[in-house]
């Protein structure tokens, strides 16, 4: 059996290029890492140890299911109402992570230190820039102008990539929600929220970001851009742990991904 220890992790991290003062939004599967001394928190704490808390760590956790699903159509009418009837207020600061995003962002919610923004669209944060990510939540639209993401392009953030499927890349959805196309899908849907002690269904909407925003664009979008990006930029990445990971600019991929969204979209040069 092979157990790597934090310091390890954090070799490997430096040699992809993290280093100390980076602001990085990490996508992980600790299962692809291996085997690790001490569990999975050792995995945020070696990213820590490189960037120190001159550094910013800050991860996509979502909500619990059903929080953010009302009036979205994936649902039958009879399961909305009972989703209507039954469903806990949304509290962002003890809600659980949307497990669908690995277990790490969870690890790293529950860790001291670490801080969410009060939305469904949540993400947590650890670090120097932690109040300015946090500094302004629109509701309407939250992964787009304004929010944590915007903020992420503005201090020149870094994207790492542990091991974790190249789909689920969440800052694209910021490059969909700015890109200048038309005809992007819109969704609504309901959140329950606690205002003056009662339970109320606040309404938002945003552009898809379960189907996709744009009806051209096809499985695994996201996955394709970044695999492109990739291998444009000839970033082969490198081993952290027993993980395929790499490392990269955000507003790169940014500069990359709007032409080819455009495009898909069928949008003219």
């Amino acid at each position: 059996m092979k157990l790597h220890t934090r310091s390890e992790l954090a070799q490997g991290l430096r040699a992809l290029g993290l280093e100390r003062g980076d602001t990085v939004m990490v996508h992980a599967s600790v299962r692809a890492v291996g085997g690790i001394a001490g569990g999975p928190d050792e995995i945020h704490l070696a990213i820590k140890d490189v960037i120190t808390p001159e550094g910013c760590l800050f991860m996509y956790a979502g909500c619990p299911s059903y929080s953010d699903e009302v009036g979205r159509g994936h649902l039958s009418a009879e399961e909305e109402n009972e989703i209507l009837e039954k469903q806990p207020v949304f509290d962002a600061s003890t809600a659980r992570s949307d497990r669908s995003n690995g277990t790490l962002v969870e690890f790293l919610r529950t860790y001291p230190g670490s801080s969410v923004n009060r939305h469904v669209a949540r993400f947590v944060a650890w670090g120097r820039h932690t109040e300015y990510l946090h500094s302004i939540q629109p509701w309407h639209y939250a992964y787009g102008r304004d929010s944590v993401l915007d903020r992420f392009v503005t201090l020149d953030g870094k994207i790492l990539l542990l091991g974790s499927d190249h789909d689920n890349v969440t800052f694209l959805h910021y490059a969909e929600h700015i890109a200048d196309i038309p005809d992007k899908r819109v969704v609504r849907f309901r959140v329950p929220l606690e205002e003056n002690g009662l339970r109320v269904w606040r309404a938002a909407e945003e552009f898809d970001t379960s189907r996709g925003a744009h009806a051209n664009w096809p499985e695994q979008f996201f996955a394709e851009i970044v695999d492109g990006y990739l291998a444009a930029s000839g970033n082969t990445g490198g081993l952290v742990g027993d993980a395929r990971s790499y490392l990269f600019s955000a507003r790169s991929l940014l500069e990359f991904a709007l032409p080819v969204m455009k495009s898909v979209a069928g949008c003219p040069e």
